[in-house]
Order: structure tokens, then C-alpha cells, then sequence
């Protein structure tokens, strides 16, 4: 009857999802209710926003810190029914593993002199310097994508390394004027944090233009058949021309035979008169 597959996720240092599924003998009327507490609070706190997707419940509580806090005391998570029926489980959580940052908002692209610049919000509610940050980019024309890490101050590629800021990146040595499709996410750097979670990739933006492959594939058909209609419609004109400028010379035998037929005509009319 116990809830099972207890899962929380610390959004952005700023709130708590956890999720469970109800136990396989639970009824399906059983109120499950989450309580939680740690380190400093005086008493353990009732979650209230509760939520249901799919057979999956759901709360969520805030939960925030100092920015300056360099420890996060555990977190424990109980969760139970009032009825003495329901088994209540009870679990620790280091919230340090549990953290997702926010997607990055507001992604903007500008042509460089030699390339593309990328720019991002970093989120306000984490220390400093404790994200870093992956840019995924593909051209246009291509399904292969490309992906960069932003790592501490620098941005590092297979083949050059130059200085970034955090929350900007300047990629050199790619066509500006090719339409090219970018995303970032961020994710907890491991000094700060011992989380694995990424946030969210961000809204794809793109940046250029790419050219349409239906206007060539019109154009290839279009051309040839322009060609053959025109090449008829000369073939035509110049067949009427000739003829017009060197008109055909009448051949002399039909002339005779015309010649002698009108005169064996007029023989037969007068002989019979």
C-alpha cells in the first residue's frame, strides 16, 4: 500500500517536484499526503499543491537557500495516507544530486565579423560561476549537429580555443550568411553541485537564410521545357521563312505532263465539234 518510485527534482534552486506512484494494493480512493522537513526548520511542513498525470502523483513546496549557503542540509520526504491501512514511507534526499537549472531564456544571435555570436540570461537564482553551459548548432542544409561546451571561462572545440564569457559565445570560422539553427542548455557544475540534470534545451533560433531546394527543383524542370518549346517554336518559324525567302521551284516534268494534258483536252473538244 506504500507510494513507490519517489522522485524530486530541485528546479532551479528554487522549488521541489517529487512524484511517486500509489502502491499496488493502495485503493483508489487513497489520499496520499507528503511531508517534509530538514535542517532548520522548526517543525515538518505539509505539501499542498498537489497534482495527478496519468495514474502519477505529484507535489510540489519551495524550497531555497543563501546563495552564500556552501552546504545543503538533507532533505526527508514522508508520504501517507491518515488511514492506518496505508503504509507510510519515509526517504532522505541530498538535494545537491537533485538540481535542474532553469532553461536559459532569452537567446539571441549576431553576425561577427567571422562568424556567429550567441547570447543567453543566466538564471539569477544560482551562485556565481556554478553553471556551465552546452550549445548545440546545425547548419541548415545538414542534419548533423554540432555541440559546444562552455566550461568555466572558455569555450572549447576540436579545433581552436578562445576566451567566452559565461553566458555568451562567439563561434568563429562558419558562413554567417548560411541559415544556421542554435539551442542552449545549462547544467550544474560539478564543484557546485553533484547533480546530473540538465535544464531544458531552450526554443531553437536560427540566424541567416537558407535557400529554398523547391525553387531549384522548379528551375531544373522549368528550364529544359523552356528550351524544347523554344527550340520547336524556332524550328517552326524558320521552316515558314524559308519558305517564304526561297519559295520550291515547280518541277518541270509536272509542267509537261499539265502542258500536254490541257492540249490533248482541246484535240478531244474539237474533233468532237
Amino acid at each position: 500500500t506504500a507510494a513507490v518510485d519517489l522522485s524530486c527534482v530541485w528546479h532551479n534552486l528554487e522549488y521541489m517536484a517529487c512524484t511517486w506512484h500509489p502502491g499496488e494494493n493502495a485503493s483508489s480512493d487513497t489520499n496520499y499526503t507528503l511531508f517534509y522537513w530538514f535542517d532548520g526548520l522548526k517543525s515538518h511542513k505539509k505539501c499542498s499543491n498537489y497534482s495527478m498525470h496519468q495514474g502519477i502523483s505529484g507535489c510540489i513546496f519551495n524550497l531555497s537557500f543563501p546563495k552564500v549557503t556552501s552546504t545543503y542540509p538533507p532533505i526527508s520526504i514522508l508520504i501517507r495516507d491518515d488511514s492506518e491501512e496505508i503504509r507510510p514511507v519515509c526517504a532522505n534526499k541530498n538535494p545537491t544530486t537533485l538540481v535542474k537549472p532553469a532553461t536559459p531564456r532569452q537567446v539571441t544571435l549576431s553576425k561577427i565579423d567571422d562568424g556567429i555570436r550567441m547570447e543567453w540570461t543566466e538564471s539569477d537564482t544560482f551562485p556565481e560561476n556554478c553553471l556551465v553551459y552546452e550549445v548545440e548548432y546545425h547548419n541548415g542544409y545538414l542534419d548533423t549537429a554540432h555541440v559546444i561546451k562552455v566550461i568555466f571561462q572558455f569555450t572549447q572545440l576540436t579545433d581552436f580555443f578562445s576566451p567566452v564569457e559565461n553566458n555568451n559565445l562567439s563561434i568563429p570560422g562558419i558562413d554567417s550568411n548560411s541559415k544556421y539553427v542554435f539551442k542552449v542548455r545549462a547544467k550544474p557544475k560539478p564543484e557546485c553541485y553533484s547533480s546530473e540534470l540538465y535544464s531544458d534545451w531552450s526554443e531553437e533560433k536560427s540566424i541567416g537564410e537558407k535557400t529554398d531546394s523547391t525553387f531549384y527543383f522548379v528551375l531544373i524542370i522549368t528550364i529544359p521545357l523552356i528550351v524544347a518549346v523554344a527550340t520547336i517554336i524556332l524550328l517552326v518559324y524558320l521552316k515558314r521563312l524559308k519558305i517564304i525567302i526561297l519559295p520550291p521551284v515547280p518541277d518541270p516534268r509536272e509542267m509537261l505532263k499539265r502542258m500536254f494534258g490541257e492540249q490533248n483536252e482541246d484535240s478531244q473538244v474539237s474533233k468532237k465539234l
